[in-house]
């Protein structure tokens, strides 16, 4: 590890845990990169709320809706009993200057019927949420755990692909507001899903999700998913899961991401992107800062669907929309066990190139730097390290890599490359 996370994660708890009282300025937390426009500090609270526990698995809910209509608008909310259950879906977009400290082990059930009746849809890739975190100001914090249950939508994921499995913490419509420091264990899908947000600082989140059913792999379990949202910072985090360690969905603008371990995830990922015919998607101005990925299908990664339809799997297909990718800085990357260090494809979801060709993507990319990569990737596509193919000559410009020194197995830096400008790379490109 590159970083001292764990340092950081604790000093940014000693200054949330005391915010009542006092205002929380998000920028000084920022470090060491600043975000791309000034989050706004927070107000004091002045009053505290406990959340009452109901014991032997009965639903908290509405203790919990109690304590946070008691304390909106300027108090604390605290979970201090050693567990709490939750088994109704929560609507908690209406909370204002309110900070939630998590200290005990909040459990959401495991009902797999009323979930997928009742979580919060998101209409986007057909996300749901377990509950609905919005309004202005808000802090959520702890040394406690929110645990998604994740077992049993896992085993229930390898008997039918297409079920509704709830994102664990849904930031829907926030304006303001700090997550973390916190843990999080075993989502039913995605970690985090981020949409229609401003001004939000992710700060020392420890994500693990785990199957203790051998045959049972997890699925999906993205670290961020960020959508339609803009000035958003994620820091200083821990990430153990499957899929993306961060994905930048359609029309992220103005994102930091800065001093994360990633170890079995796909990637930190621009994309997904061009999924829906009719649909224009930008992500514009991402800087991504001192990352150590370790045990991972790719490294930094921009995904972006060709120009006709197409299907990755049952639950995963599209094609055929439109946009652009802007601005986009990886700096400072460690991989270790990756299988690629660099993956850059207006390919995805296809692996028939000729079709990808014919129908090159209508999103365009432009203005991207890898700058300063180091590590090792795996054996899986030796002497390979990296690849930055375009599906198009027009659809691909100033596109940067210099000192990039990551090696294969085998001591190669060898780099797919394809319709793309190579005298801006700085790697040893062969043809695709």
């Amino acid at each position: 590890m590159k970083f001292s996370t764990f340092t950081q994660v604790v000093s940014l708890s000693s200054l949330l845990l005391g915010v009542q009282g006092i205002s929380l300025d998000r920028n000084e937390a920022c470090k060491p990169f600043k975000p791309f426009q000034p989050l706004p500090s927070s107000h004091p609270r002045t009053k505290t709320c406990k959340v009452e526990a109901n014991g032997h698995g009965r639903d908290d809910s509405n203790n919990i809706l109690k304590a946070l209509k008691e304390c909106n608008n300027g108090g604390k909310v605290v979970f201090d009993k050693d567990f709490y259950t939750i088994g109704t879906a929560l609507d908690m977009t209406w909370l204002k200057h309110i900070d939630i400290e998590i200290l005990g082990h909040v459990q959401f059930t495991n009902d797999t019927d009323y979930w997928q009746e009742n979580g919060f849809f998101q209409t986007y890739q057909n996300a749901t949420t377990f509950f609905e975190l919005g309004g202005e100001d808000v802090n959520l914090y702890g040394t406690g755990i929110l645990d998604g249950n994740g077992q049993a939508w896992y085993d229930l994921y390898v008997e039918n692909e297409l079920i509704l499995r709830p994102v664990l913490v849904g930031v829907i419509g926030l304006n303001g507001g700090t997550i973390g420091p916190l843990n999080l264990r075993d989502s039913p899908e995605w970690f985090h899903f981020v949409a229609n947000s401003s001004d939000v600082l992710f700060d020392g989140i420890n994500i693990a999700a785990s199957s203790t059913n051998s045959s049972v792999e997890v699925k999906n379990t993205d670290g961020w998913d960020v959508y339609r949202s803009t000035n958003i910072v994620i820091q200083n985090s821990i990430i153990q899961n499957q899929d993306d360690c961060v994905s930048f969905k359609p029309n992220s603008t103005d994102i930091l991401v800065q001093n994360l371990y990633c170890n079995g995830s796909h990637g930190i990922s621009v994309g997904s992107l061009g999924q829906y015919v009719g649909e224009v998607d930008i992500v514009e101005n991402v800087y991504v800062y001192n990352i150590s990925m370790y045990n991972a299908e790719n490294g930094a990664r921009i995904k972006v669907w060709p120009g006709i339809s197409s299907e990755l799997s049952v639950d995963l297909q599209g094609g055929g929309g439109s946009g652009y990718v802007k601005n986009i800085t990886y700096d400072t990357f460690y991989s270790y066990n990756v299988d690629y260090a660099i993956d850059v494809t207006q390919c995805y979801g296809q692996d028939n190139l000729t079709l990808c060709n014919d129908y090159p993507s209508n999103l365009t990319i432009s203005d991207v730097l890898f700058y300063n990569f180091s590590g090792e990737t795996s054996t899986a596509y030796e002497p390979i390290v990296g690849t930055i193919v375009c599906s198009s000559p027009d659809v691909c410009s100033d596109i940067n890599a210099y000192d990039i020194n990551v090696v294969s197995p085998i001591g190669t830096n060898e780099f797919q490359c394809a319709y793309v400008n190579e005298t801006t790379l700085a790697v040893n490109c062969t043809e695709t």
